[in-house]
């Protein structure tokens, strides 16, 4: 947007980040390589409107991310919240590393009651310090962010750090990925967002934009003409250095 002579707000990158992030992260899901059946979880901690909320993550044995979820508790209902979607996307774990909470276990314990073959739990706490290291960089993204507003945008943006992350890790199937850059990487997902939104709207889930949500939106864009001329890619360009 600099080099088009177009000064941007970081309230407008905000905006396009809360905007474009979760239509992004859902189709990069798409892509995502397969984990193995050895998981690491644990829950750390994300400050919204000065509230301590919880993010739950789970790695695989070798580090790479298997799935994250924003929660306003952490309790039982929280976890097997979590555990739903990470094995509604990756399959079942043979064995979950955890630390010593009474709540996670409970949730496996409760899956195993219905399972021929049960997940074995392993609360050793030595197990778990791939997924606290991991942890690390998720706090790098957020920190410079002096806490989030909204739990809301806080799942949206949290969502975009941790495709980031994963995309550094190599966890998605790109051809050519060996010799892209991680921001190439990036662009060549969001590359694959507006046939999503094109979707949506003809599902009827998402409105057309208005000419003024549009201006809302794109933030330092005055003009529909100037919107057309401003190539998507310096929207993901931004997203990106915002996120990464």
């Amino acid at each position: 947007m600099e080099e088009r002579g177009v000064s941007v707000d970081h309230s407008s990158i905000n905006r396009w980040a809360i905007r474009f992030l979760p239509l992004i992260e859902k189709m990069a899901r798409k892509h995502k390589c397969p984990v193995g059946g050895s998981w690491r979880m644990d829950e750390t901690y994300n400050k919204i409107k000065g509230i301590w909320k919880y993010l739950y993550r789970a790695v695989g044995k070798q580090g790479k991310t298997i799935d994250f979820l924003l929660t306003a508790k952490r309790d039982m209902a929280a976890a097997k919240r979590f555990f739903e979607k990470a094995m509604g996307a990756n399959g079942d774990p043979d064995k979950v590393a955890m630390d010593k909470s009474g709540a996670n276990k409970a949730v496996i314990d409760a899956m195993n009651a219905g399972r021929d073959v049960p997940i074995l739990v392993r609360q050793v706490k030595y197990l778990n310090n791939i997924v606290e290291q991991d942890h690390r960089a998720i706090k790098q993204g957020t920190r410079p962010m002096l806490n989030f507003k909204s739990f809301r945008a806080a799942g949206f943006v949290l969502a975009g750090i941790e495709l980031m992350h994963m995309i550094r890790k190599g966890q998605f199937a790109i051809a050519g990925a060996d010799a892209m850059s991680f921001a190439d990487q990036f662009f060549a997902l969001t590359g694959m967002v507006r046939p999503v939104r094109k979707a949506l709207r003809h599902s009827g889930e998402m409105p057309l934009f208005d000419q003024q949500r549009d201006r809302t939106v794109f933030g330092a864009c005055y003009s529909r003409e100037l919107c057309r001329r401003s190539h998507f890619s310096d929207v993901s360009l931004k997203i990106a250095e915002v996120t990464g």
